[in-house]
């Protein structure tokens, strides 16, 4: 296995912390999405939550979504001893609106690294793999 491949589920799961974390510290109003019975409280765009609300929503769905690809890319890496190379693909998938519709500040530059970092491993894992050499 690649001395990189073991840091992109990793990183994953760090993203995803981030995503709860903030999902709870930044300006949020779980008090007024649970008061209100949480059955579409996040839907009324005249409602003056409406952002804090769509935020908070946002960056958990977020974690939950970062969870799921550092969990299968992690069953991945332990099944095959590779990082597939999709995995990063999808993570620049989201990098790149997030980036270009937030700029300059946004996290998606962060999914931008990671991405490309699964991209490296995945490639020195195929390198590994032709060249007949794993893990060295």
């Amino acid at each position: 296995m690649p001395a990189l491949a073991p840091w992109v589920p990793r990183l994953i799961f760090a993203t995803a912390a981030i995503h709860f974390v903030y999902a709870f510290i930044q300006p949020n109003d779980w008090a007024g999405i649970a008061g209100e019975g949480f059955l579409a409280t996040a839907a009324d765009v005249d409602d003056p939550d409406y952002f804090a609300r769509d935020a908070t929503v946002w960056f958990m769905i977020g974690g939950i979504a970062m969870l799921a690809i550092g969990t299968l890319t992690r069953n991945a890496l332990a099944t095959t001893g590779r990082v597939p190379a999709h995995v990063g693909w999808y993570l620049i998938a989201i990098g790149i609106p997030l980036t270009v519709i937030y700029f300059p500040v946004t996290g998606g530059w962060l999914m931008l690294a990671i991405g490309a970092v699964a991209l490296a491993a995945a490639r020195r894992s195929n390198s590994e793999l032709a060249t007949g050499r794993q893990g060295q």
